[in-house]
């Protein structure tokens, strides 16, 4: 009977236990949360302080500080520019409005100034022609009005072009320094090899016809 009664009394205790543990979770749930969960560093994670990474710093530049180095370049070509390849081809007159040549290239120093002009006297469609290089001081340009063209007059006459000595650039010079160089045929040698005549051996004679 003692046993029974121990058993219903143990019986009823854990009954009233598992009844009042969801009311207790419930209202614990219902509490505010007064202090906000942070979460604790892992102990010897911490970054030295001289180690901490910061972000560069926001350059602070005007932004038209960029756009005025725009002011070295050259946007468009002025009135009294112009450009080398408007003299490519042009005919060059004397004093009496002949033509005389036509220019072919323009000789120009390192210090960017023109040095002269090669003109190309002589010859039928580029065939006999030859190449002088008249000082460019000797050549006045006179600019045709609403127009890129150009009219070159000289002082040259086409008799003073063709006795003037012939203008060779770089290129044909070193072109003849090579094609003059002589050529050394001291290694040259016969390569012919003569082949030693083989004894004949013997019980090999022919047989007499």
């Amino acid at each position: 009977m003692t046993k029974k009664l121990a058993t219903t009394v143990a019986a009823g205790a854990l009954l009233v236990g598992l009844a009042v543990a969801p009311v207790s979770f419930a209202q614990d749930a219902t509490k505010p949360m007064d202090q906000p969960q942070t979460m604790q560093p892992v102990p010897g994670s911490e970054a030295p302080a001289d180690q901490a990474q910061t972000k560069p710093p926001i350059s602070e530049e005007a932004p038209g500080a960029v756009a005025t180095s725009d002011a070295t370049y050259l946007t468009e070509q002025a009135s009294d520019q112009i450009a080398a390849s408007t003299y490519m081809g042009q005919t060059v007159y004397n004093a009496g409005d002949e033509s005389i040549g036509e220019i072919n290239d323009l000789i120009i120093k390192k210090d960017g100034a023109v040095e002269a002009a090669v003109i190309g006297v002589g010859g039928f469609l580029g065939i006999g022609e030859k190449n002088v290089a008249v000082p460019f001081d000797r050549i006045t340009i006179a600019e045709q009005p609403n127009t890129d063209d150009l009219k070159l007059t000289t002082t040259e006459t086409a008799d003073t072009l063709k006795a003037a000595p012939e203008f060779k650039t770089k290129a044909q010079q070193v072109a003849e320094q090579i094609a003059n160089q002589p050529v050394d045929t001291s290694t040259t040698s016969s390569t012919t090899t003569t082949v030693p005549a083989q004894p004949m051996q013997q019980g090999t004679e022919q047989p007499q016809q």
